[in-house]
């Protein structure tokens, strides 16, 4: 976890997973920098959350794969599902309900699938298309946090692969201009 720059009331804080989807943004805003997978995504953002200052709003900057064709570019989450955790079993064990689905936008836009599974397999990519657009290993988390901690939240993603095989030989090839595309979005958003 490395947060860049100081949080402020009055701006956003940036959240990113690695150093390589960060690389191109400047200095505006603070960035904070979790690690990949939902359990340093969340820790690094109650963490920071819990020591001072609360941004604005928590904007996920990442990438994403597809789970279906067509799919590229940037896209405005507006819901996200945990995808690796069994929450029918969960609730039959229990009578409660974990992992439910988060709304986080409106209107129209991609359901992201999070989960500690990079897809790099065709098998599970065909699965999670059943019921999401897109797969990350954060987003879930962050938006958790966030609405936990009182925060509006937004998810923004760039497509960086087709998930399924080779997915990651494609994320290495496409991370960097993932990185410009998320950056040229935050300069976009006017700040």
């Amino acid at each position: 976890m490395r947060l860049l720059g100081t949080i402020s009331p009055d701006r956003p804080l940036l959240v990113v997973a690695v150093r390589e989807e960060a690389a191109h943004l400047d200095d505006r805003l603070p960035v904070l920098l979790t690690g990949i997978g939902k359990v340093n995504a969340a820790v690094a953002l109650a963490t920071v959350l819990a020591q001072g200052e609360k941004p604005s709003e928590v904007i996920n900057l990442g990438t994403a794969g597809a789970l279906r064709p067509g799919w590229e570019g940037t896209h405005h989450v507006v819901q996200v599902i945990q995808h690796d955790l069994d929450t029918a079993a969960l609730h039959a064990l229990t009578g409660r309900e974990y992992g439910a689905p988060l709304v986080i936008g409106k209107g129209d836009g991609p359901v992201l699938a999070t989960g500690d599974l990079f897809v790099s397999d065709t098998d599970a990519r065909d699965r999670l298309a059943e019921h999401a657009d897109l797969v990350d290993m954060e987003g879930y988390a962050v938006a958790t946090v966030a609405h936990r901690a009182g925060l509006p939240v937004r998810l923004v993603k760039h497509v960086s692969d087709q998930a399924g095989d080779g997915a990651e030989h494609s994320w290495k090839e496409a991370v960097d201009d993932c990185a410009r595309k998320l950056a040229d979005w935050v300069v976009a958003q006017g700040w």
